[in-house]
């Protein structure tokens, strides 16, 4: 087995399906900039490769934006020179090849109607038409965000701020939880589908926005309610009130942040994370019922499934497998020798857990398979008599458009191979899949709209709004 895991083309070697961004906003805070960088440092998970924040005293910004992780990016005291009350920021993860600094956000403007910054989760579908039209017309870009697109949009509609950013959301396509923040107010806005988490949360007498709710803890803020899809809420010295820029809305948020993406301690439509990652073990378990003498799971988000699989199999749930919380984010193997040894720098057997049993290993995706291979061989070596590998969703068979880095079928193993091949592939002794109906079901939200209110594009193909060509053919994110 170990023949056809020695060569990897994608230099990402722990193989997960990556949530491009995170966004974090304040208003009316003395210290706003220091509760946004602790707001998107408690999104790191979402995006890895860039942060910033912006921040606004009632008549100028102030701003920084670097490469990295939050605590690298703002590692030479560039927080203390920014100041205001109201503030937002942002954490990016890009595809390969595009982690550049021109496109870390919040993104910054300058236009008749004074100073604009913005910051942006998801993915425009149409970005690239609405590209074409405005640099026919004269407009020049400076970076490839799709964001940057909108900017162009509400500088160019002649109207004020409110009626100028609701003219843009009802040109653009896709999925958007978005921050606007002028001078002296900050607008909200998520899309139609509501594809992406967006919380509203009050901390003394101001508000802030995020897009996971484990963030309103660490900064002491109380949850005060969702952003609803299609609606716009703004925030400025007369409170909060809201708007509805469209009236046609079905939610269809994406399954995946209650598989993988989002934190545990998070609550998204007021289901926490880990609760609903233990319902995705329970029903694992009875879709798959697994004779073994031990469950483990794959760090980190596969703890809860595993944990739920074990308590309904009635099997003992082991660390089975340990992750290294210090090997470097953006560690690049020279050789292939050393990317097939890659795994093993980020994630550990415990032999005396697995040694002469019969592991159930439960992990949440399985996306070009390469890594669960080397898990499964590694737990081979470590004396595992038999493996078999349970995946707490079903099979990834189609690319996302919505601000996820998969971008063509033929990175997705499920797209080309029979589970029965995947299973021969990896070098397991079995393999299943979770349905898809008994994820959305373990999920609990039950809407009455179609999948239950969740986006399964990626599992049957059924995408919530239209794809245009040159988007499927797009590689460039967020």
């Amino acid at each position: 087995m170990s023949d056809r895991l020695d060569f990897i083309e994608h230099d990402d070697i722990w193989d997960k399906l990556n949530e491009e961004c995170g966004v974090f906003g304040v208003y009316n805070h003395p210290d706003a900039p220091s509760l946004t960088y602790y707001g998107i440092h408690a999104l790191q998970h979402r995006g890895q490769e860039s942060a910033g924040i912006c921040a606004s005293n009632g008549e100028v910004f102030t701003n920084h934006r670097g490469m990295g992780l939050v605590t690298e990016a703002f590692n030479n005291n560039e927080l203390s020179r920014i100041h205001g009350h109201i503030s937002i920021g942002h954490v990016r993860y890009t595809t390969a090849g595009e982690s550049k600094l021109e496109n870390a956000q919040p993104l910054i403007f300058k236009y008749s109607g004074g100073n604009l910054a913005l910051a942006h989760n998801g993915n425009l579908v149409n970005a690239d038409q609405i590209r074409y039209q405005l640099e026919r017309q004269g407009s020049i870009f400076q970076t490839t965000s799709d964001t940057e697109v909108i900017a162009h949009l509400i500088s160019r509609s002649g109207l004020e701020i409110e009626e100028a950013v609701k003219n843009a959301l009802r040109l653009i396509k896709g999925a958007y939880a978005l921050l606007v923040m002028t001078e002296k107010k900050l607008i909200v806005a998520l899309d139609p589908n509501g594809l992406r988490p967006l919380s509203l949360g009050k901390i003394g007498d101001g508000y802030v926005v995020s897009s996971e709710t484990c963030a309103f803890d660490t900064v002491g803020a109380k949850y005060f309610r969702e952003v609803e899809p299609g609606e716009m809420v703004i925030i400025d010295e007369d409170g909060l009130r809201s708007e509805r820029f469209s009236g046609q809305t079905q939610r269809a948020i994406c399954s995946f942040e209650y598989v993988y993406f989002a934190r545990p301690d998070s609550d998204i439509a007021e289901i926490n994370v880990h609760l609903a990652r233990k319902r995705l073990g329970r029903k694992l378990f009875l879709e798959a019922p697994i004779e073994a003498d031990v469950v483990t799971g794959v760090p980190d988000s596969s703890i809860s499934a595993a944990i739920g699989y074990a308590e309904a199999a009635g099997i003992p749930y082991e660390l089975g497998l340990i992750k290294n919380r210090y090997v470097a984010r953006t560690f690049i193997q020279p050789t292939q020798e050393m990317r097939a040894r890659g795994v093993r720098m980020k994630l550990s057997a415990v032999r005396k857990v697995v040694e002469g049993k019969r592991v159930i290993m439960i992990d949440d995706s399985i996306v070009r398979g390469t890594t669960s291979g080397r898990i499964v061989q590694m737990l081979r070596e470590a004396g595992a008599k038999e493996v078999h590998v349970l995946i707490s969703s079903p099979p990834v068979m189609n690319p996302c458009y919505y601000g996820i880095d998969t971008s063509s079928r033929e990175e997705l193993i499920a797209a080309s191979k029979s589970v029965e091949q995947i299973r021969e592939f990896i070098g397991a002794d079995s393999l299943y899949f979770l349905s898809t109906e008994g994820m959305i079901e373990a999920i609990g939200r039950h809407d009455g709209s179609n999948n239950g209110g969740h986006c399964v594009a990626c599992f049957n193909g059924q995408y919530p709004t239209e794809i245009y060509e040159d988007t499927k053919s797009c590689t460039e994110k967020c």
